[in-house]
């Protein structure tokens, strides 16, 4: 890979942001200057992370007219701070034209700086990122890091795509059903609607156990109620890990009156890691319980 501009020095380097900056504020600066805008994504290459951050933003105010130059440089550039540098200034921009270089970073950048970095782009550019972001958590291909790093940003987009998060939930895939359970809780976090009570609650049916727990884990921190009945269902559940979500949900939505179902959960539990879980959520309802008493 070659390099578009050679490296100015810290002399000529910090010249050339005061000058950019001083066009910007006067409104003065050519978009159509394109060896000028190529010289600033070299300049973020600097050693000096608050010269990095000046150029980024100083990009990031060009806005769509630096986009190819930067996308040019997060595809290609032997230098991965300027790539990093170049995702980051992405997400300041947001543009849906650069998803498709932000998609092959994440995928295939040798840079785990520059794969966060693109992410963080992805999720800040929205609605949408939501369809490569869902193909990535489908692959095969793709490793547990990579479904991770696209969970959290459709989690993160939430609710700007709320819709295109509950027709994914129809997906084969137990790892997009799974992602989607998050993203949806913080949907449900911003504004509790129905449709996304539901879903959750929903989920807790779920064949795959990831969803099962990821649905019951919401439920649990969203401290809803009306969820309570089906997570009594779920600690009889024949799998060890969705009886543990379910037990650690009713600790968390803290109605003691659920207290005897516990009891007798913990009476049939086998497992000893889970026997400690139910205790566990037990322990804790009896202190609220008595605290209640107090009030």
């Amino acid at each position: 890979m070659s390099n578009p501009v050679t490296q100015l020095s810290e002399t000529e380097t910090d010249a050339l942001l005061k000058k950019v900056n001083q066009q910007l504020n006067l409104n003065s600066f050519d978009v159509n200057d394109h060896q000028l805008i190529q010289q600033m994504v070299e300049c973020m290459g600097d050693p000096r992370g608050l010269v990095r951050l000046g150029f980024a933003e100083a990009l990031g105010v060009v806005g769509f007219p630096a986009v190819p130059f930067l996308r040019e440089a997060l595809a290609h550039h032997c230098n991965p701070v300027v790539r990093r540098a170049a995702a980051k200034t992405l997400n300041l921009i947001a543009d849906p034209t650069a998803i498709p270089t932000l998609i092959d970073a994440v995928l295939n950048d040798d840079d785990v700086v520059v794969r966060g970095s693109a992410v963080g782009a992805l999720a800040q550019t929205g609605e949408a990122s939501v369809p490569p972001l869902i193909d990535i958590l489908a692959s095969p291909e793709s490793t547990e890091t990579i479904k991770g790093h696209a969970a959290w940003a459709l989690a993160f987009i939430g609710n700007k795509a709320r819709e295109q998060l509950y027709q994914a939930f129809n997906s084969d895939s137990a790892e997009v059903r799974s992602a989607v359970v998050g993203a949806i809780a913080k949907v449900a976090e911003e504004q509790r609607e129905e449709r996304a009570l539901n879903l959750l609650i929903d989920s807790l049916q779920d064949p795959a156990s990831s969803v099962r727990s990821e649905a019951a884990a919401a439920l649990g921190n969203l401290a809803e109620q009306s969820a309570i009945p089906d997570l009594l269902k779920l600690l009889q559940h024949s799998e060890g890990e969705s009886r543990k979500a379910a037990a650690l949900a009713l600790m968390k939505i803290g109605d003691p009156a659920v207290l005897e179902s516990l009891q007798t959960a913990l009476e049939r539990e086998s497992e000893a890691a889970i026997q400690q879980i139910i205790k566990l959520a037990i322990t804790q309802l009896e202190k609220k319980l008595e605290s209640d008493d107090w009030n």
